[in-house]
């Protein structure tokens, strides 16, 4: 009897790992698209207004996006168990890497908070004009907004060991891990494009389908075929094979 993920089968992590990464997926895009509908960029006011009309929905947003930044941390860590007969040290490396990331998003999340307790009307904010209160509202909501451009850099680096095992493993498709780093070439690329050229947004547009075809399809792949029986084994059964090996 299972009792742990380290003690399932290699298929079932697999499975496992393919629906944590699926779900995390779908989270994160109806986060992205909630809390993004009522920003008006550079229209303070307006942005007010629409958080305002739709408050609820706004704090179901960033409450989805924590959520997926909990799945994502649990899809690396199945991954991490999967891929850690390969190489060891890889596998946690992209788990670190992803862990860094996963906590700068869930810190970027506070502004946008902040902003809308700003927009609260509370009592102790009255000695501010409601000019005053919209323009730092938009200001703690382009500020979380940077502290996702800066988890895009850590969420493009795990990218590049998790890629590498996958071509390594034999038992997952060699093309998923080279999809794999080139969606990390291609967050890396929107990285320094945002934080360097943030009015040339328009030149990571393409890239965006290479992103959704690599992650999408591993987690699809890792959902319904999982990996192969003859190469399905287990921890257990790699290190009784291998008993030199460093854990």
């Amino acid at each position: 009897m299972t009792n742990t993920i380290g003690d399932m089968p290699h298929r079932t992590v697999a499975r496992v790992a393919g629906l944590l990464y699926l779900a995390f997926i779908v989270a994160f895009a109806s986060s992205s698209f909630i809390q993004g509908h009522p920003i008006v960029s550079g229209d303070a006011a307006a942005t007010a207004t629409n958080i305002l009309a739709s408050e609820r929905l706004f704090r179901i947003g960033f409450t989805i996006e924590l959520v997926a930044a909990l799945l994502f941390l649990l899809t690396a860590w199945a991954l991490y168990v999967l891929l850690k007969p390969v190489n060891g040290s890889l596998a946690l490396l992209f788990l670190l890497l992803n862990v860094v990331g996963v906590a700068i998003e869930c810190v970027s999340t506070l502004p946008r908070f902040a902003a809308l307790l700003l927009l609260s009307r509370a009592d102790y904010l009255k000695a501010l004009s409601p000019d005053q209160l919209q323009g730092l509202a938009m200001f703690f909501l382009k500020f979380g907004g940077s502290g996702d451009t800066v988890s895009v850099l850590f969420y493009g680096a795990w990218l590049f060991p998790l890629g590498y095992l996958v071509v390594k493993s034999r038992f997952l498709p060699r093309f998923l891990g080279i999809l794999l780093i080139l969606d990390g070439v291609s967050l890396l690329f929107c990285f320094f494009q945002l934080w360097l050229f943030p009015g040339y947004q328009r030149l990571t547009y393409p890239l965006y389908p290479v992103m959704f075809i690599a992650e999408c399809g591993l987690a699809l792949w890792l959902l319904i075929k999982g990996v192969k029986d003859q190469v399905g084994l287990n921890r257990e059964q790699v290190e009784q094979t291998n008993p030199n090996t460093t854990p």
